[in-house]
């Protein structure tokens, strides 16, 4: 006759099962437990780290508003103090997310996001906008339009320029970004590269000349002596040391 499990035993596994399940949720979400907090959409500019003066973020609320009016994309710039920790990359995505920018239908939003402290920027775009404001044309825009004015310490000047670059290439004329792009391309001075031809330069003057110094006065020069030449209004003795240019200056005390 088959004996009976205590009731202890029948539900252990199934207090393993919970115990398994509630580790694995709480692997899933505890990023989300520490993720930086997403601010609320108050408008078209969302400067939270205060770094766009008053006169650009009254600029670029209406210019952002008229450009979402004559058609149907939506572009919002957003600024926070720091991630605390998180990529930009995860962070722009859950904000746009959040904020359901762009019409449902079309996902034609476009997010540029600041984020100060940590020296970051990202400009997000939508799946319906991607065809048109490319990898290509983010990339051009943070490098030529953020990048040199952030480091400059212009904050409002270089979202501002980000902004009419965005809104040139969505509205079909690219043109002037991907040309601003190329002249742009240029390889930038390396001095090491300087040091390294000035010196073989040296190197070449030094050693051709003295082959030079050598065998071109006996060849073409006049004889005044043993082993001595004049050539080209200097006298050169081939085979001794150092050669004059017949000029100096003498001093006593």
């Amino acid at each position: 006759m088959r004996g009976r499990c205590p009731a202890g035993q029948r539900g252990a596994p199934r207090i393993a099962n919970l115990a398994l399940l509630y580790a694995v949720l709480s692997f899933l979400f505890l990023p989300l437990a520490f993720a930086v907090e997403l601010p609320a959409l108050t408008g078209r500019v969302v400067d939270n780290a205060g770094i766009i003066d008053a006169a650009t973020r009254a600029a670029l609320t209406r210019k952002l508003a008229d450009f979402e009016t004559k058609g149907s994309d939506q572009i919002v710039v957003a600024t926070i103090p720091g991630l605390d920790g998180e990529e930009i990359e995860p962070y722009a995505n859950r904000l746009f997310r959040f904020w359901k920018l762009g019409q449902a239908k079309e996902n034609n939003g476009a997010l540029l996001l600041v984020a100060p402290n940590d020296r970051k920027m990202r400009i997000e775009v939508g799946y319906g906008l991607e065809g048109t404001l490319t990898d290509l044309h983010t990339k051009l825009i943070i490098e030529n339009d953020m990048v040199p004015a952030f480091r400059a310490g212009d904050f409002s000047g270089g979202i501002e320029k980000a902004v009419d670059d965005m809104i040139m290439v969505l509205e079909g004329n690219p043109e002037e970004l991907e040309a601003r792009g190329e002249r742009n391309q240029q390889a930038p001075f390396d001095s090491d590269d300087l040091f390294f031809a000035v010196f073989i330069s040296i190197w070449a003057i030094i050693f051709f000349g003295s082959i030079a110094v050598s065998v071109l006065p006996p060849i073409f020069g006049q004889k005044l002596g043993p082993g001595r030449y004049r050539w080209l209004g200097m006298t050169f003795e081939p085979g001794g040391g150092g050669s004059s240019g017949g000029g100096g200056s003498s001093g006593s005390w």
